[in-house]
Parts: structure tokens; C-alpha cells; sequence
């Protein structure tokens, strides 16, 4: 892997890492319980492809 793709991953690392804190923050602010579980699965969501950029390295 050369450098500048390994830039690429820990960006897209540091973008999951995000989306994943952010959805989760908000799930628990949901009152809806529609709205929550569907915002519980895009944390999920971002959880998964966070580890899959981590088991790129």
C-alpha cells in the first residue's frame, strides 16, 4: 500500500469513526422508536465499514 492510499484509509477511518459517534449520539436522542432503530442501523452500518478500512491494514 503505498502512502497516499494509506492516507485514504485513515481518512475514511477518521469518516466512519465520526458517523458512527454521531448516529449513536443522535439514536439516543430520538424519542420515535421508527426513527431510533433506523438510525441505530446506519451507526451499525458505519461500525462495520469502519472495521472493514481497519482490517485493510
Amino acid at each position: 500500500m503505498t502512502s497516499k492510499e494509506l492516507l485514504y484509509v485513515e481518512d475514511a477511518l477518521g469518516h466512519e469513526k465520526y458517523f458512527q459517534t454521531k448516529c449513536q449520539e443522535t439514536a439516543d436522542q430520538v424519542q420515535d422508536a421508527d426513527l431510533k432503530a433506523c438510525v441505530q442501523q446506519m451507526a451499525q452500518k458505519h461500525q462495520q465499514l469502519y472495521q472493514s478500512f481497519l482490517n485493510l491494514l
